[in-house]
């Protein structure tokens, strides 16, 4: 057991540093091409942070490791809602633009729906699974959000200067570039690996597993990217963050997941969804109450006290 712990977390760390990795030499080679930091940002770094969860749950999936593809995924969207959202909230209160409130929120509940609704095949009769037919509607969701976001975009926003940012020779470019996949590839097959032999160890669940101690690590670039961004009172990348990633997670990570393979769907993973609705829902309401667009410093605490009940939940 000792030596499956050892090896998970260096899993987590090849998977945390890995992805470091990838967006440090990508963004390199994009600032090389004329690419702006907007543009890294909204596309690399976004794609960075979700890197642990999508190399976990391909390989999850490849090897028909079902609970842990959705526990990984839907344990990660918990985390980051009810706990990192909640750290960050209480660091600093958290002021948000209207367009996350009108659109991006609402949006991230849809997600959460038309997960459900794939999942339990209310749709078609047949067994509970996410097929690869689900994967291509996810996908076409995906796209559908890219171009809300490429719409976003202010055509007046102004590109800083290449030479007042990192900028590394080819060789160093593409040495961070495969070295963090190589970092992420042998750290998801790592955390995998160890997890499942963990969870045969202890007796415990596939799925408690993935919705723990996967989820968590696979969470903690979205948690070091929120609480810097709080401590900078940096709201929009505190919040867009946390909705930003769980909807990339649904429509793309999981679509990516039944894609490699039709994902068979537990019923027993409602209740976290419901969770994961409710939450969503919750963190809309607070937009309302208070000051507007804003989460207060004692609605993040609801949220995490809320989480804590969930944990003691899962573990009773």
């Amino acid at each position: 057991m000792t030596l499956q712990i050892i090896l998970l977390l260096s899993g987590l760390v090849l998977l945390i540093k890995g992805a470091d990795w990838l967006v440090e030499g990508a963004s390199v080679l994009a600032r090389k091409n004329g690419i702006s930091d907007l543009a890294i940002g909204l596309t690399i770094v976004a794609f960075g942070t979700s890197a642990p969860e999508l190399v976990v749950n391909t390989f999850a999936a490849f090897k028909g490791n079902h609970a842990i593809v959705y526990g990984n995924v839907i344990g990660s969207n918990n985390l980051n809602l009810f706990v990192i959202l909640g750290i960050a909230g209480l660091i600093t209160p958290l002021t948000v633009q209207s367009s996350t409130v009108r659109i991006e929120i609402p949006l991230s509940l849809l997600a959460i729906i038309v997960l459900f609704v794939m999942s339990n095949d209310f749709l078609i009769s047949g067994e509970n699974s996410l097929g690869r037919i689900d994967g291509i509607m996810l996908l076409l969701f995906f796209v559908a959000f890219l171009f809300y976001v490429y719409k976003q975009l202010k055509s007046d926003f102004s590109i800083e200067e290449t030479n007042q940012k990192k900028i590394y020779s080819s060789f160093k470019t593409w040495l961070y570039i495969l070295t963090g996949l190589a970092g992420l590839i042998v750290g998801g097959r790592l955390v995998l690996d160890n997890a499942v032999k963990m969870a045969t160890t202890m007796g415990v669940s596939e799925k408690i597993i993935g919705l723990t101690i996967i989820a968590a690590g696979t969470s903690f670039p979205e948690l070091a990217t929120s609480v810097i961004a709080a401590i900078k009172k940096n709201n929009d990348i505190a919040v867009g963050n946390i909705i930003g990633s769980n909807i990339f997670n649904i429509f793309f990570i999981l679509a990516t997941s039944s894609l490699v393979k039709p994902v068979l769907y537990d019923v027993k993973f409602n209740s976290d969804i419901y969770l994961l609705a409710g939450g969503t829902l919750l963190l809309f309401i607070t937009m309302f109450t208070g000051k507007r667009q804003k989460l207060d410093r004692w609605e993040a605490a609801i949220l995490l006290i809320a989480y804590v009940g969930y944990s003691v939940y899962l573990f009773k």
